[in-house]
């Protein structure tokens, strides 16, 4: 099994050609891509058989990188993610720098800031958002631990991480809530 940095190393050489990946993430596993290229968000729609207007998650390693891809972050957005006691993705208006492909009504995005050792490692070092949906086909049940990813799914990324393969306890996904431009919120999940 390849240790945890040259799953980092591999993930980044992989996200940088425009690749797929499945990797553990703060929640359940993902499929991820490089956040801000339409080409390989195109090829996460079509390995899961999604409709396209669905907008995607991404993940970021820092909340100081809000601002690269949301034009007015909510000073809520920070008192809720400094409480959350569980992983939770906001969605914001008004994204930007991210492939159009991937992004919901008046431009919105969901972006989650990932604590998780590996999923936040691999941000770091990749530089740039990246994309994190539930490694299941669309429609199926949300695989909760690596064991229940479809051979499909695995065999449609480009790379799979070895850390964290063998866990059985199953994950959740994260809580998610939608802010709005004129200062409320929704809580969707």
């Amino acid at each position: 099994m390849k240790d945890f940095e040259q799953d980092i190393t591999s993930c980044v050489e992989v996200l940088r050609r425009g690749g797929l990946i499945l990797y553990p993430t703060d929640t359940i596993w993902g499929i991820g891509c490089d956040a801000t290229n339409a080409a390989a968000v195109r090829r996460i729609y079509d390995l899961k058989r999604r409709a396209d207007n669905k907008a995607l998650i991404v993940l970021l390693d820092s909340e100081d990188h809000l601002d690269h891809y949301v034009v007015d972050v909510p000073a809520m957005a920070y008192d809720l993610m400094n409480v959350a006691v569980k992983p939770l993705t906001l969605i914001y208006e008004g994204a930007y720098n991210l492939a159009p492909n991937l992004l919901g009504a008046n431009d919105s995005v969901g972006i989650r800031v990932s604590r998780e050792e590996f999923s936040h490692r691999l941000c770091e070092c990749f530089g740039r958002p990246i994309v994190s949906t539930s490694a299941n086909i669309s429609g199926a049940a949300t695989a909760r631990t690596f064991g229940d990813i479809s051979d499909e799914i695995k065999s449609g990324v480009d790379y799979v991480v070895s850390y964290r393969q063998n866990e059985v306890t199953p994950h959740t996904a994260s809580n998610i809530i939608l802010l709005r431009g004129d200062g409320t919120f929704k809580i969707i999940r």
